[in-house]
């Protein structure tokens, strides 16, 4: 009892000083998960085996780190998580330096002949599209950034399509396992794949997508065809060409990209785990460059490597592990059980809708790291499939994180930049906006599950 309590207070307190944001994240999950291996296992428990397990070194030393039938359920630091995101960081960044990103977005605006509306639903498919692969904070980063390029060009707001731009990435990245931090989590954590995702969420999000880019153009048409009317004729915009710096490059990062994507599709069939598939995509990104570019190149694509998320990832997954091996997670589940009354329905409403209303108002990367065990101990005690309880984890913390400019990494990211380049988003005209969509695509989501898995 003492323990749970303990460890109860430690997970408190890091959530909160994550929404006060007064120091930086990996900071408190590190100083979180110490507190829990320390005061938690080590004084309260007394047990050094339960350290051992949570810090989960002999993992990565096994063969089935790299090629296994499924992937790992153990609890404590989910390595093969750690190193999927670090090389999905390296090979991102790679192609950031090749103009990729750039390139797609000027491609498109030219497609569309620069008119702003069209425009607003080419970017929300791209932000969408590319979120399924290379993570939504990646995309955000760089759609944001091209967005606001070309609003100084065309005279035109680039608020209304940053924040479609952000819903979208968090829709796209709900469909596959490779799209959000959650989802990398729940797949690795729980033994689904790429095609799982794709198959059992796809067209649950597509759907939703559909609706989100009916809602968008609804929302914010009229003030986008007005900027466009009032633009000055002798408007001059960069040709996608002006992205590639070095066709070599351009076409080692495209390689690198597909390839990776195949690897992930093909993952049942060859057996490699994503901590593979993610150091063979960062290791091809390394040698490649250095290849065209030379050593300096390396340098930088490392420097660009997010260190303070995975940083953040690993006190995470200890801090967890202090709530699951206290039975602190099996308390929870069994009170999600009673008020349910065991029936499947409603135990995956709860799910969907807790995952949605909770990620609005905190990261949703800790709370799926939470939920994975209690999902686990509902399967078991009920016999509601576990598959059907992931999915509506993976849709309520994917798409519930839109709802708030903090409910995402992506939200907060995208937010930044167009702050600093002067174009503010306040919290009353994101939610404005984001909570009837969020609560749309929430409804939307909910039928899907229904109708398709009872």
């Amino acid at each position: 009892m003492v323990a749970q309590t303990i460890a109860i207070l430690i997970f408190v307190g890091m959530f909160l000083l994550i929404i006060l944001d007064k120091f930086e994240r990996h900071y408190v999950t590190l100083a979180s998960g110490a507190l829990m291996l320390l005061l938690v296992f080590g004084l309260c428990m007394r047990s050094a085996g339960m350290i051992v397990d949570t810090l989960n070194f002999q993992s990565i030393i096994s063969p089935d780190f790299w090629v296994s039938e499924s992937e790992s359920t153990a609890s404590g630091i989910n390595w093969p998580t750690i190193a999927f995101i670090a090389g999905m960081m390296i090979m991102v960044e790679g192609m950031g330096q090749a103009g990729f990103f750039r390139w797609i977005c000027l491609s498109l605006a030219k497609l569309v002949h620069y008119r702003v509306v069209p425009l607003l639903l080419c970017f929300m498919f791209i932000s969408a599209f590319l979120s399924m692969f290379i993570g939504s904070i990646t995309v955000v980063l760089f759609l944001a950034t091209v967005t606001i390029e070309l609003a100084r060009l065309l005279k035109f707001n680039p608020v209304p399509m940053i924040i479609a731009e952000i819903f979208c990435s968090n829709l796209g990245g709900a469909a596959t396992m490779s799209g959000d931090p959650p989802n990398i989590i729940i797949g690795t954590s729980l033994g689904f794949g790429f095609v799982d995702f794709i198959a059992n969420s796809g067209l649950i999000v597509l759907l939703c997508f559909i609706a989100a880019m009916v809602f968008f153009w609804l929302c914010f048409r009229k003030e986008l065809k007005a900027s466009e009317a009032a633009r000055p004729a002798d408007v001059v915009c960069p040709e996608p060409a002006s992205a590639i710096t070095n066709k070599a490059a351009f076409a080692s990062a495209t390689l690198v990209f597909v390839l990776t994507v195949v690897l992930l599709i093909t993952h049942a069939q060859t057996h490699l785990t994503v901590a593979c598939i993610g150091v063979i995509s960062a290791a091809l990104t390394i040698v490649l460059m250095a290849a065209i570019y030379g050593g300096s190149m390396v340098s930088r694509i490392f420097k660009g490597v997010d260190y303070k998320t995975l940083l953040f990832f690993i006190g995470l997954f200890v801090s967890v592990a202090g709530l699951e091996q206290t039975g602190v997670l099996t308390v929870i589940a069994n009170f999600i059980r009673r008020i349910s009354g065991g029936d499947a329905h409603v135990i995956v409403a709860i799910i969907l809708i807790l995952s949605a209303v909770a990620s609005g108002l905190i990261d949703n990367i800790p709370f799926a790291a939470t939920m994975i065990p209690v999902i686990q101990s509902l399967a078991a005690s009920t016999g509601v499939d576990l598959s059907v309880m992931a999915w509506s984890l993976s849709l309520g913390t994917d798409m519930g994180g839109n709802a708030t400019p903090i409910g995402a990494s992506a939200n907060v990211v995208g937010t930044s930049i167009s702050a600093k380049n002067g174009h503010p988003i306040g919290w009353g005209y994101f939610c404005k906006y984001c909570i009837p969509g969020t609560a749309m695509v929430i409804i939307v989501s909910l039928i899907c599950l229904f109708v398709r898995y009872f």
